[in-house]
C-alpha cells in the first residue's frame, strides 16, 4: 500500500524490515530495488537487483529493471546483456525489446534499433512510446515517409505527445513543409501550459525536454514562410523566457528574432547548461611542448557547398605550411560535392569523423597534437558542440558560422572586429575577443562571375525602373524591416523588389503582406534558383541596390553581392549578426551606405532610387574599392589570422589565460 502511494521512505522502511527477519525474501528485494530504480538512486538499484539476480536468475523482470538502471547511468553495453537475457528468459517481454532498442539508438546501431522497436510494437501495438522511437530511428535511416508514419501512430495512441508533435515538426522542416512544421508545434504549444503563459514559470526545470526551445521553433518556421501571426506576443514571451534564463529558444533563432546582445548571451547559456555543459571525462590536456608548427584543427558540418566553405575555403588554401599544420575535422552530412574534393587538398589532413563519438573525436584531436582547435559551428544545424565540452585542444575558438557568443565557459575566443563586436558590448561574449584588423568575415577571392550578361526580361524584371533586391534567407525577414521596403517602394515610384523564394508559401504571404500595405502584388519579383554561383553572380548585376535585412543582416550574400558590383544598404543594429554588413562596408570603404536607424534607412534607399548619379558614383567607388581595400585580400586576410593565432599560442605557452587580443582596435 505504501509503495502504492509513493511513499517511498515508509515502504523502504516496511521492506528492510521483512528483509531483517528473512534475508532471502526476494519479493522484498525486488520492492527495495524497484523503489532505488524510481527515486533515481541508480547505482544502488544496480547492485539491489544484482542480488535478487544472484538468488532469481532465471528472474526476466529484474534483469530488464537493472538493464533499465545501466540504461540511465549510460552504461549501454552492460544494459544491453541485462535485456538480451530478459529477453532469453521471457520472449514475449514488449517493454525489454522497446528499451533494447533505445541501446541500440545510442551505440548508433540504428538497424538493430529498428529491429528491437518492430518485434515490441509485434507484442504491444499499442505502445505510443515504441512507435514514437522507431520513427526517430526512421529518420536517421532517411526513410521520412515511414519515420511519418510512427509519428502518427503515435499521436494517434496518445494525443497528448508533445515531444512527438515536436519531432513530427522537425521531421517537416527537413521535408521542407513549414507550414506543417508550424501546425505540429503549435498542436505541442498548446499540450505546454508553460509556454503558452497559462503558467508562470519560476526555474529552468520547470520546463520539460520536450517543452524546451519550442516557442522559438515556432517562430522560426513561421518565419522562414514570412508569416507573422502572433509575432509580438511570441517575442514578449520569447523576451521574458531569456530574462528569467529557460530554455525557450534556440540560440540561432534568437539571433533573428532580436536585436539584443544580452538576450542572445543568455539563450545561449541556456543551451549550453541544457544541452553541452562542460564534461571532464577526459580530464585535462596535459602540459605538451611546443612543436615546430601550430597546428590548427578545424571542425565543421558544413566542409561542402555551403557558405561556411565558399567563404573560408581559400585561407585554408593558403595557410602558411611553413608555420602551421592544418586539419579539417568533418561530420556534417555525407557530401561528395566540388567543395568537398576542394577541401579534402586543403588540409594537411582530413579526417571524416562522422561515425565517431564527441570523446572519439576530441581524444583523436588531443592525439594528434591540435593546439588551437576551431569551431566552424558554433551553435548550429549539425553542430558537436560536445567535442568542445570535452575540450578537444588547449585553445578553443568560436569562428564564422556562428555571429554570437556560445555562451561556454570551455571557448576561449570569439574571432570578430571592431565593428561586430564594440567595446561597450564586450560583456555579453563569455569568449575573449580576437579583434582582426579588418573585417572578420573572410572570402575566397577566387570566386568566378560568369561572363553571361543577364536582360531584366529574361529574369522576370521590367526593362525600365529601379529594381531593389535581398536574396537573404525568408526567415531573415521581419515585419518591421518589410514596412520598410514597402515604404520604399511607395515612394520610389516605378520600383520592384527582386527576392529569391526558399519556398511556395514565403511567395504567396509576402504577396498579401504586400497588399495590405498598399502596394502591388506585382512590384515583388521573386527569382528562379539557380545552381551556378558563377551565374547568380552575374545576375545580381541587373538589380541596382541590395537591401539588408534586420537585425540578421546579409552575410555571405552581402559579399556576394558587392563582389558583383552590388552596392548593399544596411541598418546597423547592436548585436554581431545585426553589425556583420555594415563591418563589410566599412571594411571596402562605402561608410555611407551604413545607417543608424529604419527611417534613415528607408530615406537612403529613396533617395539613391532617385538620384542615378550619386548611385553611379558609389558603383564607381565600389568598383575601384573592391581591388584596393582589404575585403576580397584573400592572401592578407590569412596572415592576420595567422597572427592571432600565433599571438593566442605565445599566450598560452607563457602560461597566461585566454585575454582579448587587438583590443586596441575596438570600436
Amino acid at each position: 500500500m505504501l509503495h502504492d502511494e509513493e511513499r517511498f521512505s515508509e515502504a523502504a522502511s516496511a521492506y528492510q524490515s521483512v528483509l531483517a527477519l528473512d534475508a532471502e525474501n526476494w519479493p522484498a528485494l525486488n520492492a527495495l530495488a524497484g523503489i532505488a530504480l524510481q527515486t533515481g538512486q541508480l547505482e544502488e538499484a544496480v547492485q539491489r537487483f544484482g542480488k535478487l539476480i544472484e538468488r532469481r536468475p532465471e528472474f526476466a523482470e529484474a534483469h530488464y529493471k537493472r538493464g533499465n538502471a545501466l540504461n540511465r547511468l549510460g552504461r549501454w553495453l552492460p544494459a544491453l546483456a541485462d535485456y538480451d537475457r530478459a529477453l532469453a528468459l521471457d520472449s514475449c517481454h514488449a517493454n525489454a525489446y522497446c528499451n533494447r532498442g533505445t541501446v541500440f539508438e545510442r551505440l548508433a546501431r540504428w538497424n538493430e534499433a529498428l529491429d528491437s522497436y518492430d518485434r515490441a510494437l509485434s507484442l504491444n501495438p499499442s505502445d505510443a512510446f515504441a512507435h514514437y522511437n522507431r520513427a526517430s530511428v526512421l529518420r536517421e535511416l532517411k526513410r521520412p515517409t515511414e519515420a511519418m508514419d510512427s509519428y502518427d501512430r503515435a499521436i494517434a495512441l496518445r494525443q497528448d505527445y508533445v515531444e512527438a508533435y515536436v519531432n513530427r515538426g522537425h521531421l517537416l522542416q527537413e521535408l521542407s513543409r513549414p507550414d506543417e512544421a508550424a501546425a505540429s508545434y503549435s498542436k505541442a504549444l498548446e499540450l505546454s501550459p508553460v509556454l503558452m503563459g497559462t503558467q508562470k514559470p519560476d526555474r529552468p526545470s520547470r520546463l520539460s525536454p520536450e517543452q524546451k526551445y519550442l516557442l522559438g521553433l515556432r517562430r522560426h518556421v513561421r518565419m522562414q514562410v514570412c508569416d507573422w501571426r502572433d509575432m509580438d506576443a511570441d517575442l514578449e514571451r520569447i523576451a521574458e523566457g531569456l530574462r528569467a534564463r529557460l530554455p525557450v529558444c534556440l540560440p540561432f533563432p534568437a539571433l533573428a528574432l532580436l536585436d539584443s546582445p544580452p538576450l542572445h548571451r543568455a539563450a545561449a547559456e541556456s543551451w549550453i547548461r541544457e544541452e553541452c555543459p562542460p564534461n571532464d571525462a577526459l580530464g585535462a590536456i596535459p602540459a605538451r611542448p611546443r612543436s615546430a608548427k601550430i597546428r590548427v584543427g578545424y571542425f565543421s558540418a558544413d566542409f561542402r557547398v555551403h557558405p561556411v566553405a565558399l567563404l573560408s575555403a581559400g585561407i585554408f588554401e593558403r595557410h602558411d605550411r611553413s608555420k602551421f599544420e592544418v586539419a579539417a575535422f568533418a561530420f556534417g552530412p555525407e557530401s561528395n560535392d566540388e567543395m568537398r574534393a576542394r577541401l579534402v587538398k586543403a588540409f594537411d589532413r582530413f579526417v571524416d569523423v562522422r561515425q565517431r563519438t564527441d570523446a572519439e573525436v576530441a581524444t583523436l584531436a588531443r592525439d594528434m597534437g591540435i593546439d588551437v582547435a576551431v569551431n566552424l559551428n558554433g551553435i548550429t544545424e549539425h553542430s558537436r558542440s560536445g567535442i568542445f565540452a570535452l575540450r578537444a585542444a588547449p585553445i578553443q575558438v568560436n569562428f564564422l558560422g556562428y555571429p554570437g557568443t556560445m555562451g561556454a565557459g570551455y571557448m576561449d575566443y570569439l574571432i570578430g572586429d571592431r565593428t561586430v563586436i564594440p567595446r561597450k558590448y564586450q560583456d555579453h561574449y563569455v569568449e575573449k575577443i580576437i579583434y582582426l584588423p579588418d573585417s572578420f568575415i573572410p572570402f575566397d577571392s577566387s570566386y568566378a562571375i560568369a561572363e553571361k550578361t543577364f536582360m531584366r526580361p529574361e529574369l522576370g524584371l521590367p526593362p525600365e525602373g529601379f529594381v531593389f533586391c535581398c536574396f537573404n534567407n525568408g526567415f531573415k525577414i521581419t515585419p518591421a524591416i518589410f514596412d520598410s521596403w514597402m515604404r520604399i517602394l511607395t515612394r520610389a515610384e516605378n520600383s520592384v523588389l527582386w527576392l529569391s523564394p526558399t519556398n511556395p508559401t514565403f511567395a504567396t504571404n509576402l504577396r498579401k503582406e504586400a497588399f495590405r500595405r498598399g502596394v502591388e502584388p506585382r512590384r515583388l519579383v521573386f527569382a528562379a534558383r539557380l545552381a551556378s554561383l558563377p551565374e547568380h553572380l552575374a545576375r545580381l548585376r541587373a538589380a541596382d541596390l541590395f537591401l539588408d535585412t534586420f537585425p540578421y543582416n546579409a552575410h555571405a550574400s552581402a559579399l556576394d553581392a558587392l563582389w558583383a558590383g552590388l552596392p548593399v544598404l544596411t541598418c546597423e543594429g547592436r548585436s554581431f549578426a545585426s553589425r556583420v554588413a555594415a563591418s563589410v562596408l566599412r571594411t571596402i570603404d562605402l561608410p555611407q551606405l551604413i545607417t543608424g536607424s529604419l527611417s534613415q534607412y528607408e530615406d537612403t534607399a529613396t533617395s539613391l532610387a532617385q538620384d542615378p548619379v550619386r548611385l553611379s558614383r558609389i558603383r564607381e567607388a565600389l568598383a575601384y574599392n573592391r581591388a584596393s581595400t582589404a575585403l576580397f585580400d584573400t592572401s592578407r586576410y590569412t596572415k592576420n589570422l595567422e597572427a592571432t593565432y600565433e599571438r593566442i599560442h605565445d599566450r598560452h605557452h607563457s602560461g597566461a589565460a585566454p585575454e582579448h587580443v587587438n583590443e586596441h582596435l575596438a570600436g
